[in-house]
């Protein structure tokens, strides 16, 4: 597996200022630069829990970088002949379920304090002079995009996707000739991504900040006044308990019949619980026409209703959203219609703290299913609604809300400068062969 090399150079498009006088990148084939070591062998699920500490499949996928502190533990004999990584091993996963996903890299930058071993899904390159490919380049080189494109393409399989060592060491990647600008590539994005870092931890923050005020802010199982009120409302008298069922109507969409061409591609937003996510809704994935709305169970629900995912994959059964339009749903989205007198945002609010009550709710049978019926169970606190303490404590969580989605797209904005500079920094491949 080569770059096929025309007319034009192994060169990246971004290149410091110091090293743009330096020459083409090298093509290099993996084989004369470093060899392959197999991870874990003959142990069975009994072996693992306890022991000595192997990097993770999910380590190896999940980050550029093997941290020996989050590793998982196996026990190995005194006697028994396992290969340990060194630092500057580069561990790669050999299997995934689809072609995109194979071959993810992460680099063990520090040498091990004990002896560290690898989990039996994955195999580590080990370089044969850390001087010529530097750990913390490496930490980016194997999960650039140059990287990436050429490493899919390996990928043989049908129901699971896989990578041979052999296959993996005819690779050829194109590497800077003088060290210095690897270690200079290396320390830039290295910088952005302690940048990154530090923003994700202040979104976990207020993350973490909203939860722990939500859990004050509404009674929890049994009270019925929340341990933090506003002042003004601290002499209001205890909140009405009961079930959701008593505030509101339930009732939910439907799918027109997807062979009707003309029931699709209209102007009408169709909502399917895919899209629902502790949100507000304020586009559509699919548009349905006039005629489809006539001709099935669908129905346009108002702005400003609260929809919650019925069913559906992983965790998204349980989960709220506000409608930010009027729309159209599926079958699958409950619409929670609120009588006079119920602030939207206050309930959309209160039914997130009660996500995971709501989680353990379903009918019986083989999937494990929300049903408007059971929605009406769901247990619900208010505080009179004469007074506007519902207004108060709703525009003091949507604030913090505001914090969140502004700290979230600070992080987004980072993370789509660090993609742009990772296909600037590494050269493109054009064409490849086989």
């Amino acid at each position: 597996m080569s770059i096929k090399k025309k007319d034009t150079k192994i060169l990246p498009k971004l290149r410091f200022p110091e090293f743009r006088d330096a020459g083409e990148w090298k093509d290099t084939q993996l084989d004369k630069i470093g060899q392959t070591i197999s991870g874990l062998s003959g142990k069975s699920g009994s072996d693992f829990g306890s022991g000595k500490p192997y990097v993770t499949y999910m380590q190896v996928f999940n980050g550029t970088m093997a941290d020996p502190t989050k590793c998982g533990l196996v026990t190995v004999a005194d006697n028994e002949k396992q290969n340990t990584l060194n630092r500057g091993d580069i561990l790669i996963t050999t299997s995934s379920e689809t072609s995109d996903e194979v071959g993810f890299a992460s680099v063990l930058l520090d040498s091990p304090l004990e002896p560290l071993y690898l989990n039996s899904f994955c195999f580590s390159f080990r370089p044969n002079n850390l001087d010529e490919l530097k750990p913390e380049f490496s930490r980016y080189l194997f999960r650039s995009p140059i990287y990436r494109k050429l490493i899919s393409v390996l990928a043989q399989g049908s129901t699971r996707f896989n990578i041979s060592k052999g296959s993996f060491l005819n690779l050829k990647l194109p590497i800077p000739v003088d060290f210095k600008e690897q270690q200079k590539i290396a320390d830039c994005l290295s910088s952005l991504d302690d940048l990154i870092n530090a923003q994700s931890q202040k979104l976990d923050a207020l993350k973490a900040h909203k939860k722990g005020l939500m859990q004050k802010l509404f009674p929890g199982e049994g009270e019925k006044v929340p341990r933090l009120r506003f002042p003004e409302f601290r002499s209001k008298g205890e909140w009405e308990v009961g079930n959701l069922g008593e505030i509101c109507k339930i009732t939910s969409g439907g799918t027109p019949y997807r062979a009707e061409e003309n029931y699709w591609n209209g102007n009408i937003p169709w909502i399917t619980t895919s899209l629902i996510d502790f949100n507000t809704i304020c586009t559509a994935n699919e548009y349905i026409t006039e005629t489809a709305l006539l001709n099935s169970s669908a129905k346009i629900f108002p702005k400003n209703t609260i929809l919650m995912a019925m069913y559906g994959q992983g965790k998204t059964r349980g989960k709220v959203a506000i409608l930010g339009i009027a729309a159209a749903t599926n079958q699958a989205c409950a619409a929670i219609l609120l009588k006079d007198g119920f602030n939207t945002n206050f309930v959309f609010q209160s039914l997130a703290t009660l996500y995971d009550h709501i989680r353990e709710l379903s009918n019986d049978g083989g999937q494990k299913n929300l049903s408007a019926a059971l929605i009406e169970t769901i247990p619900f606190a208010y505080p009179n609604i004469k007074t506007n303490e519902q207004q108060k404590i709703a525009d003091c969580l949507s604030s913090l809300d505001d914090l969140i989605m502004t700290q979230s797209q600070k992080l987004d904005i980072l993370k789509v400068h660090k993609k742009g500079l990772m296909q600037g920094l590494f050269p493109a491949v054009n064409e490849i062969n086989s």
